[in-house]
């Protein structure tokens, strides 16, 4: 697996999301930006969800194994900025919900996020990297 390709077009999602976000639905352009971000995710699941979908169903084995594997595209944040420092923050929405099976009553999440490509838990306010890309 070509991991810098990976992280590039992630970002590359990552990018296209946050120009959408800051669009109205009003906005002339709002229409084109949206469906080149679909474009854009089904290229992504078409690419490398088999991949993730693999790493993301050990992972969901050992952590939530009472909830669904979804596609790859769903675990990414739908709104964030980027800070000053270049890090991305997300807003606490962000990710797919799980079921954590040590503590199920717990607002756990899954995010899968760019440079370097890694997928993060997050159990309320502590965040925990439990897979990361090796290139």
């Amino acid at each position: 697996m070509n991991i810098q390709a990976l992280d590039q077009e992630l970002l590359s999602l990552f990018e296209k999301r946050v120009e959408l976000s800051q669009m109205g639905y009003d906005h002339k352009n709002y229409d084109d930006v949206e469906e080149a971000l679909h474009d854009l995710e089904d290229d992504f699941n078409d690419k490398y969800g088999d991949y993730l979908e693999g790493i993301l169903s050990d992972i969901h084995k050992e952590y939530c194994p009472e909830s669904d594997v979804l596609l790859p595209t769903a675990y990414l944040a739908k709104s964030f900025k980027i800070a000053a420092d270049g890090s991305i923050e997300v807003g606490k929405n962000a990710g797919v919900e799980i079921e954590l099976e040590e503590d199920p009553a717990a607002s756990a999440k899954l995010l899968l996020l760019p440079t370097p490509v890694r997928i993060v838990l997050q159990v309320g306010k502590n965040k925990k990297i439990v897979w990361k890309a090796e290139a």
